[in-house]
Parts: C-alpha cells; sequence; structure tokens
C-alpha cells in the first residue's frame, strides 16, 4: 500500500513533522485542524462559533485536495477545553454536514496547540478515483 501526503494551501501549514492529511487507498487520514487563517497561519479572531467554522472550513479545503468533501467523512473527532460547549458544535455541525452524519467522539481537553479552544481530526473514505491525488 502506498500512502500519498495531502496538501493544500487552502487550509493551515503543517505546523510540526506531519502532514495536513494522508491518504492510503481510498481512505484519507486528516490530522488536527485548529482554527487558523491558512494565510496567515494565526488563530482567527472571533467568537468560538467562528472558530468551529474556521476549523470545518479548513477540514474542508483538505477534502476538496483530497477528491472528496465533508459528507464523505465517516468518522470525526472533536476536541474541546470545554465540552460545555459541546451543544454549540452540535448545533454548526448540523449546518455543514448532511445525513447520514460521521460517526463521532467527543473529548474534554487539558489544552490545545497555540492555546485554541477547539480541534477536530477526521477520517474521510472516498468512493470513485479520488480526482485530487
Amino acid at each position: 500500500m502506498t500512502k500519498h501526503p495531502i496538501q493544500t494551501s487552502e487550509a493551515p501549514a503543517a505546523i510540526g513533522p506531519y502532514s495536513q492529511a494522508v491518504r492510503a487507498g481510498d481512505t484519507v487520514y486528516f490530522s488536527g485542524q485548529i482554527p487558523l487563517d491558512p494565510v496567515s497561519g494565526e488563530v482567527i479572531e472571533g467568537d468560538f462559533e467562528a472558530r468551529v467554522r474556521r476549523v470545518f472550513d479548513n477540514l474542508a479545503a483538505v477534502a476538496r485536495v483530497a477528491g472528496g468533501g465533508l459528507d464523505d467523512i465517516v468518522k470525526l473527532n472533536v476536541f474541546l477545553t470545554d465540552l460545555g460547549r459541546f451543544g454549540q458544535v452540535n448545533e454548526i455541525m448540523a449546518e455543514v454536514f448532511n445525513e447520514p452524519f460521521p460517526a463521532r467522539a467527543a473529548v474534554e481537553v487539558a489544552g490545545l496547540p497555540k492555546g485554541v479552544d477547539v480541534e477536530m481530526d477526521a477520517i474521510m473514505v472516498l468512493t470513485g478515483d479520488g480526482g485530487g491525488v
């Protein structure tokens, strides 16, 4: 099996020795995305909703270059520094995904990179030729 790194300038560049995502066969494994602006590499301004939407935008950008979209995600992991915000994530998730929704885990953590309050990673399964790789 060959692994193909996925890279796009439409999502933040990796801030360490890892790929934005890796495709192995028809499966794409996303690295964690935090609410970074893809151009500046800085945490975006705004409220919690804006930060969650930026994370979904970043995941969507990586999904596109891999040949899929958010609705091809089969597993989503959500990391929050305050699990009390889980309801807000649910509301936004219901807007950005179509049913059937991906399987999901939500975990409260003590801290995240760059002091952010939300991070998500995902697994996507592609059908067809996968386009972008």
